[in-house]
C-alpha cells in the first residue's frame, strides 16, 4: 500500500499558486520548479514580477522560501507571531512586510473565524503565506486566474486590500440585515432575541475593527516614506485603498453604536417586564396578607379562641377577612394611581 503525502491543498513545496506578471497580456501560471529557475536568474526583464502564495499548514513552505527566496527577517518573524495580530504594513530593507487580517471562507460571525496572511512585497517578488483559507486572498486569486493583469507588485497589494474591504463591506451588510430583523421584532413587541445574540455580534465587529483599525494609519505612514522602487501610480493606489478602508471602518463603528442602543432598549424592556411581574406579585402578597394573619392566629392550638362555639363564627371571620382584603386592595390601587 502506498500512502500519499499530505499537501494541505498545495504542492509538495507548500505552494498554493504562483503567477508571473508582465510577460504577456495575462498572468502566466507558474509552478515551484519554474519559480526556482526564475528567481535564480540574475536579471529579469523589466516589468516582470512574480507572485507566490504558500500554505503555512504545509511545513515545507517555509523551508522552500528560506532556500530559494531572499526575504527580510521581519517577514519570517511575522510568520511565527502568535495570537491576534493587528494589520500593519512596514518597510524593511526596501521591502514591504504586511500582515493583513482576513476572515475564513466559511465565516459564521465567530471570533475564531478571523485569521491573517503575511506578505513580502518588493519590485520583482510578492510572497504571501497563510494557515487557513481566507476570503480576500481567494478573491485575489480568482481575479488573477480570470486573467486580470496587475502592472506592479504594489498594485497586487492594493488589490488585496480592496478585496479585503469588499469582504468587510459584505460582513457589515449581513450584520446590518440581522440587526434590522431584531429591530423590527423589537418594534412589533416580539422580544424573540436575547441580548446575548446582539452581544456576540457586537464582539465580532469590535474584534474586526480592533484588528483592522491600525491599517489606515500604517498606510498613511507608508505614503510619507514609500520604497524607492514604488512609482507615483503605486502611491495613488495605496492612497485610494486607504480611503475605501476608512469608509468601511466608519460603517462598522456606526453599526456597533446601533447594536449598543438596541441592547440598552432590550435591557429596558426586560427591566420593565420584571418590574411589572414584581408589582403583580406584591399585589397578590398584600391581598393575601389578612387571611394569612387571621388563619395563623386562629390556627394556634391554645384556649380562648374567639367564636369557637359560635355557629356563625366562620362567617364572621370570613367577613372580617373580606373587609381587610378590600381595604388593602383599595390602598394599593390608590398608591398605584398616585
Amino acid at each position: 500500500m502506498q500512502i500519499s503525502a499530505v499537501t494541505y491543498g498545495s504542492d509538495q513545496c507548500g505552494l498554493v499558486c504562483g503567477y508571473l506578471f508582465g510577460r504577456g497580456a495575462q498572468p502566466v501560471p507558474i509552478e515551484a520548479s519554474e519559480a526556482e529557475q526564475w528567481l535564480r536568474e540574475p536579471a529579469n526583464p523589466p516589468g516582470e514580477f512574480l507572485w507566490l502564495h504558500f500554505n503555512l499548514a504545509n511545513t515545507a513552505s517555509e523551508k522552500w522560501m528560506r532556500e530559494h527566496a531572499v526575504l527580510a527577517n521581519e517577514y519570517y518573524d511575522s510568520l511565527h507571531e502568535e495570537g491576534a495580530r493587528s494589520t500593519r504594513i512596514e518597510q524593511a530593507d526596501d521591502t514591504l512586510v504586511a500582515v493583513v487580517n482576513d476572515v475564513l471562507r466559511d465565516f459564521s460571525f465567530e471570533p475564531s473565524d478571523i485569521s491573517s496572511v503575511c506578505l513580502s512585497v518588493d519590485r520583482r517578488l510578492v510572497v504571501s503565506a497563510r494557515r487557513k483559507p481566507l476570503q480576500a486572498v481567494e478573491r485575489l486569486r480568482q481575479a488573477v486566474r480570470g486573467g486580470e493583469n496587475l502592472v506592479s507588485s504594489v498594485v497586487l497589494l492594493t488589490h488585496l486590500l480592496r478585496d479585503q474591504a469588499d469582504v468587510l463591506t459584505r460582513i457589515v451588510r449581513d450584520a446590518t440585515a440581522r440587526v434590522d430583523r431584531i429591530e423590527d421584532n423589537l418594534l412589533s413587541g416580539k422580544l424573540k432575541f436575547k441580548r446575548a445574540d446582539l452581544g456576540a455580534l457586537r464582539r465580532v465587529l469590535v474584534r474586526l475593527q480592533r484588528l483592522l483599525a491600525p491599517e489606515p494609519a500604517a498606510l498613511f505612514r507608508l505614503l510619507q516614506r514609500p520604497p524607492s522602487w514604488a512609482s507615483e501610480a503605486d502611491r495613488q493606489e495605496l492612497r485610494e485603498s486607504t480611503e475605501e478602508f476608512a469608509v468601511v471602518l466608519n460603517d462598522m463603528a456606526a453599526l456597533q453604536e446601533r447594536i449598543k442602543l438596541l441592547q440598552e432598549e432590550i435591557a429596558a424592556l426586560v427591566n420593565e417586564a420584571n418590574n411589572r411581574s414584581l408589582y403583580v406579585l406584591t399585589i397578590v402578597t398584600v391581598l393575601a396578607l389578612p387571611i394569612n394573619i387571621i388563619a395563623g392566629l386562629l390556627g394556634m392550638n391554645v384556649g380562648g379562641v374567639p367564636l369557637a362555639d359560635d355557629k356563625a363564627g366562620f362567617w364572621i371571620i370570613a367577613g372580617i377577612v373580606v373587609l381587610f382584603t378590600v381595604v388593602a386592595g383599595a390602598w394599593l390601587f390608590r398608591q398605584r394611581n398616585d
